[in-house]
């Protein structure tokens, strides 16, 4: 497959070489190709693939898994439409025709398609007509962009004549059809977001996940993003993961609930409820969906008590106490509704438990007995199938808890057994935060309420001995705020129109430190830029002799970098980007060593932009600040300061713009 894109990838059916008459070649290299990519899509014709032995594999994986296809059917071309019939028996949507047409020869569209919107130019002599052709690339370009903008926004809507009258036909799950060489690809590609996940780097993950060749490997990186952003707390910016995700997968249902456990940490509580009501609606026997409820409405409960005096929380949360049955009741559901899932289960037992702690209002004990079976068959099961499952083993060590209650007369429930238990689970968290303190905080409600407080006791003191091993080094330092940068580079010598002439230099360093010392930078907080001659280093320079620490994060090897970013404005420019790398507070990240290699399409200066953004984001948005040295014009090529400036206008950041134009 074709390398990674940070655009949509596109892939082209059509004959190859000159049929009767019309180049075939000449239409994909002059129009086609051309115009696609100027407009910043990835675009592929199977015979462009030379490292593949069997051009029939690129062209099926192609049609099942490139963002959009598009097909000449200027000619009847049986490959052709054999192809496209592929593409309507795999995908719903993300297709378009176009077809060629000759002053004064009348053509037909056939039948089974004349009702689809089909894209026109003009041959002449066999080829693109030269009188038309920039028009007809900016006509198919528009074309191509509209469809695009329609399959963003019409979700829900069927292209294909194949779903469209087989309403209940799904598209398969790609993954699942990928060829050999193809699953190589994505085993290589999920490997690296792995790595960076395990790596606590959820920046890293996201901009990789922005450097997939296709919406679905995309739609998977964000997922994968914003759970990693989950097990580190920043809610905020794992939300903006998911709802871009379901952009592309509106319908996926883990992400769907994902979205909803977020609101609900953001304390968005009105939008939670409301947003995975909604997923109950359409998915009523998802019994985590109602385990998010119910935790929404056991929020509720705590919400009445929580900030009462100490000596009076159990009387004020006894008073609330129907509102706690209200949430035992919506766990039950879920649980009865798929036995199989014992969050809602065993969330409903140690609830009910609590309730009855609280009231003196006792629970059928036989019920309570069948809940606790039922918990445990389900956690065994899942153990049988991973005896690593921490989340199994944290729910046994919750059950040690409430063992020897009324109507839960199996042995156990000692201290040791306690102890044993939760020790059990935590060897298996593998560092995740997220995870300890879930458990963590159950324990914690618990022992306000003064419930088995021996046995909590000693739950909490392992969980707390374990969160503290992670956030030493997690929070040994944590940046105050996070200030970005992106700046004009000096003016390559003779430049048409000169952007950051050399003598300006003082003039642009003035209003960088003046906008560092108005926004308070200290010793404590953290920059980030890209480490080119001119803006960056004038940053990184002034960033330093405040005592920041700095991130230089560049988008080449160091040799390629210098050439293409620094030592064409003399060696003076070269000896400061060395002083200011050598510096003990500074660190020098290339992307390729960081992120992996991607293919020729994918655009290096965008994608270290995004991945400067994401790494600051991931420190928590509300802690970034951007600093912009930048004359509010479009820049060279790709990427450069108009790029992250949008950008980071698009995530509500912070944005301190210093204007050239009025700068000099």
């Amino acid at each position: 497959m074709k390398g990674a894109t940070m655009g949509q990838h596109v892939f082209v059916a059509m004959p190859y070489g000159e049929r009767d008459g019309i180049n075939f070649d000449a239409i994909y290299q002059t129009l086609i190709k051309p115009a696609l990519t100027e407009a910043g899509f990835d675009v592929f014709r199977a015979d462009e693939e030379n490292q593949s032995g069997d051009i029939r594999v690129d062209m099926f994986q192609e049609l099942l898994l490139a963002d959009l296809v598009i097909a000449d059917i200027t000619q009847e071309n049986p490959n052709v439409w054999y192809e496209l019939g592929i593409r309507h028996g795999l995908r719903a949507r993300g297709y378009v025709q176009m077809r060629g047409k000759i002053e004064g020869v009348k053509t037909r569209v056939p039948f089974d398609v004349s009702v689809d919107r089909t894209f026109s130019y003009r041959l002449k002599n066999g080829a693109p007509d030269p009188d038309t052709l920039e028009k007809d690339k900016k006509a198919l370009a528009e074309f191509v962009i509209a469809t695009m903008e329609a399959i963003e926004v019409e979700l829900d809507k069927k292209e294909s004549p194949v779903f469209n009258l087989l309403r209940y036909l799904q598209e398969p799950d790609w993954k699942s059809l990928l060829m050999d060489e193809f699953a190589e690809t994505w085993k290589n590609w999920e490997q690296r977001l792995e790595l960076a996940r395990r790596e606590r780097r959820p920046g890293d993950v996201r901009a990789i996940a922005e450097a997939a060749p296709i919406r679905a490997l995309r739609f998977e990186g964000l997922c994968k993003a914003g759970n990693a952003l989950i097990k580190e707390g920043q809610f905020a910016f794992a939300l903006s993961c998911f709802e871009e995700a379901l952009k592309i997968d509106p319908h996926n249902l883990e992400c769907r609930r994902q979205k909803g456990l977020v609101l609900g940490k953001l304390k968005r509580k009105a939008e939670a409820e409301v947003w995975l009501e909604a997923v109950a609606k359409d998915h009523p026997e998802d019994a985590e969906t109602w385990g998010l409820l119910g935790r929404l409405e056991k929020e509720d409960w705590i919400e009445t008590w929580c900030d009462i005096v100490p000596e009076k929380m159990r009387a004020e949360a006894a008073f609330s106490a129907e509102l706690l049955k209200k949430a035992i009741n919506t766990y039950l559901k879920g649980f009865r509704i798929d036995p199989r899932k014992y969050y809602p289960g065993i969330n409903a037992l140690t609830l009910a438990y609590l309730h009855q702690h609280l009231t003196g209002e006792l629970w059928d004990a036989t019920q309570l007995n069948a809940i606790e079976g039922g918990v445990r068959w389900a956690v065994q099961g899942c153990l049988e199938n991973n005896k690593k499952d921490y989340w199994a083993k944290a729910t046994l060590a919750d059950i040690e808890i409430l063992t020897g209650k009324p109507g839960l007369e199996l042995l156990g429930g000692t201290p040791a057994s306690v102890k044993n238990a939760y020790n059990a689970a935590i060897v298996l968290a593998r560092d995740d935060w997220f995870a300890l303190n879930s458990i963590r905080e159950q324990l914690l409600l618990l022992k306000r309420l003064e419930f088995e407080l021996e046995k909590v006791e000693i739950g909490i003191a392992l969980l707390n001995k374990a969160i503290e091993r992670i956030e030493v080094p997690r929070e040994k330092w944590r940046p105050r705020k996070v200030f970005l940068f992106s700046g004009h580079m000096i003016d390559k010598p003779g430049r048409p129109e000169p952007r950051f002439p050399p003598d300006k230099e003082p003039i642009a360093k003035k209003a960088i430190e003046a906008k560092l010392d108005d926004l308070q930078a200290a010793p404590d907080d953290l920059a980030l830029c890209g480490g080119a001659c001119g803006g960056d280093l004038l940053f990184a320079e002034a960033c330093l002799a405040r005592g920041l620490k700095l991130e230089l994060r560049i988008p080449f090897d160091e040799e390629t970098f210098l050439k293409n970013s620094v030592t064409f404005a003399g060696d003076d420019w070269r000896d400061r980007f060395y002083a200011v790398k050598d510096n003990e507070k500074t660190k020098l990240l290339k992307m390729p060593e960081q992120l992996g290699k991607f293919g020729d399409s994918v655009e290096p200066y965008e994608l270290d932009n995004l991945w400067q953004l994401y790494t600051a984001l991931a420190w928590g948005p509300e802690r970034v600040q951007f600093i912009c040295l930048w004359n509010g014009k479009g820049g060279d090529g790709k990427g450069g300061t108009e790029h992250m400036y949008k950008t980071v206008r698009n995530h509500r950041g912070k944005v301190h713009h210093l204007n050239t134009t009025k700068l000099w």
